[in-house]
């Protein structure tokens, strides 16, 4: 399953996507916050994965028959990655401050194109790496308020490193056609894994008027999210996709202010331009993954 070239319009709708679905993780953030001290991690991680996945097969009930084996591999990978990383970047967060956590795990903006050259052998791309560099200086302005490198910074690093992976791996072998069985082979392998770890204790569900809350988070936030992600990273570059990423707690910053009227500081107000300033150079010229030369017939 190999990119194909793709035409400006839709590189430029693919970025537009990809910033619609960082507005929606930027929302999610207060009521997340809200909901997990009701539920234990692991259970809302497990059956919020579940039901996306359970979403996403309502929607297509024929994709299992048209799911190809590479397909299947590529999207337990990708889910297998996916959730060792949220798992490494919540064990983290227990050993280390939250602002500083935020900082550590976007550090995948600048891990991107790096590890795009290295696994991938293509050159790196030196307008995507300012915009990655101009993002990472953003973000460490918005989070960073004091330093120190311990046990949980080295923990979130490795999650981010795994972030990493998981963008390199998505734009370089996902193609649109293949956007519904790969969003739900991930979707489906994060909430088994996470549902094994929550068994252990036993799985909370959700009560009341947290329903309303949970099915947000896991039709818009989760199934939705992750479709549109895997089908603008099908046209994305990594590099580029790990920019539009990274506008995540931009967007966190701006519901933070606008909804609950939390205090916008001058930080935060020179970390979201400067991430807003990359977002701008990827927008201006977006390109697509590369793509494996194919051979020429006589």
């Amino acid at each position: 399953m190999q990119a194909t070239p793709t035409d400006r319009r839709t590189l430029t709708t693919a970025a537009l996507a990809l910033i619609a679905v960082t507005a929606i993780w930027g929302s999610t953030f207060s009521m997340s916050k809200d909901l997990l001290t009701r539920m234990s991690v692991t259970d809302f991680l497990g059956l919020r994965f579940l039901g996306a996945a359970t979403v996403i097969l309502a929607v297509r009930p024929g994709l299992v028959r048209r799911m190809d084996r590479r397909c299947l591999d590529l999207g337990i990978r990708l889910g297998l990655c996916y959730a060792v990383a949220q798992l490494l970047q919540f064990v983290g967060l227990q050993r280390t401050a939250a602002t500083v956590s935020a900082f550590v795990v976007s550090m995948y903006v600048v891990f991107t194109p790096f590890l795009s050259a290295a696994l991938l052998r293509t050159p790196i791309d030196r307008r995507a790496l300012i915009a990655s560099v101009t993002a990472g200086v953003g973000v460490a302005f918005m989070s960073l308020r004091g330093w120190a490198l311990g046990p949980g910074e080295l923990i979130t690093l490795l999650a981010a490193a795994l972030y990493a992976v998981h963008i390199v791996a998505m734009s370089r072998w996902t193609t649109p056609a293949t956007a519904f069985p790969l969003t739900f082979v991930q979707l489906l392998t994060m909430g088994v894994v996470f549902t094994l770890i929550a068994s252990v204790d036993g799985v909370t569900f959700p009560h009341g008027r947290d329903w309303v809350v949970f099915s947000y988070l896991t039709v818009v936030a989760a199934a939705v999210a992750l479709l549109v992600q895997t089908w603008a990273q099908a046209h994305l570059g990594s590099s580029q996709a790990a920019v539009l990423m990274v506008l995540e707690p931009v967007w966190a910053a701006f519901f933070g202010f606008a909804v609950f009227g939390e205090a916008l500081g001058v930080r935060t107000a020179m970390g979201g331009a400067l991430v807003l300033i990359a977002m701008l150079v990827v927008i201006s010229r977006p390109t697509g993954p590369p793509v494996e030369p194919q051979p020429v017939h006589p």
